[in-house]
């Protein structure tokens, strides 16, 4: 990895209509977060790119973090029109579960989640093959929370072929 370059020496200006939410993104902010987080786009500007994977399909990008960032564009006339509706993006190279993965990263080191968004990822990653120690390792779970989200999921798929005796 010598030659790794982090996605942030890259980033790119994407107009805000050719960037789409996620359907995975658990994080939650509260309204008056909402407002200071547009306060703070206002006073201080963009200081943070988004994070995106490019769909070549659709000429789209698709968020993998920073949807309030983008939602404030998209909901702020005076953010919008001083940004040119241009939002800074820099771009992931990464598979469906891998995306997941950045995506809970991200949240988890600074926010709050919601509960049945999280039980829907760890279902859709447990249907992508994902092994718990993938999970455990790739979200930053331990292995009782990983296990309170399978049993909220309540499918039973996710416990076959598992050894539930404590052990010795």
């Amino acid at each position: 990895m010598e030659n790794y370059k982090s996605p942030v020496y890259n980033v790119r200006a994407v107009e805000i209509e050719k960037i789409q939410a996620n359907a995975y993104n658990p994080n939650v902010v509260a309204p008056p977060e909402m407002k200071l987080l547009e306060l703070s786009i206002w006073e201080d500007g963009y200081t943070m790119p988004c994070v995106c994977y490019y769909l070549p399909d659709t000429d789209k990008y698709e968020l993998v973090d920073g949807y309030h960032r983008y939602l404030v564009m998209k909901t702020s006339k005076r953010i919008y029109k001083r940004e040119k509706g241009i939002l800074p993006v820099v771009v992931l190279e990464k598979d469906l579960s891998n995306r997941m993965a950045s995506t809970i990263r991200h949240n988890r080191a600074r926010g709050t989640h919601n509960i049945e968004l999280m039980t829907t990822i760890v279902t859709e990653l447990k249907k992508a093959g994902m092994s718990d120690t993938w999970i455990l390792k790739n979200i930053g779970m331990d292995k009782d929370e990983l296990l309170r989200f399978k049993q909220i999921s309540g499918l039973s798929s996710l416990f076959t072929n598992k050894d539930f005796s404590i052990p010795k």
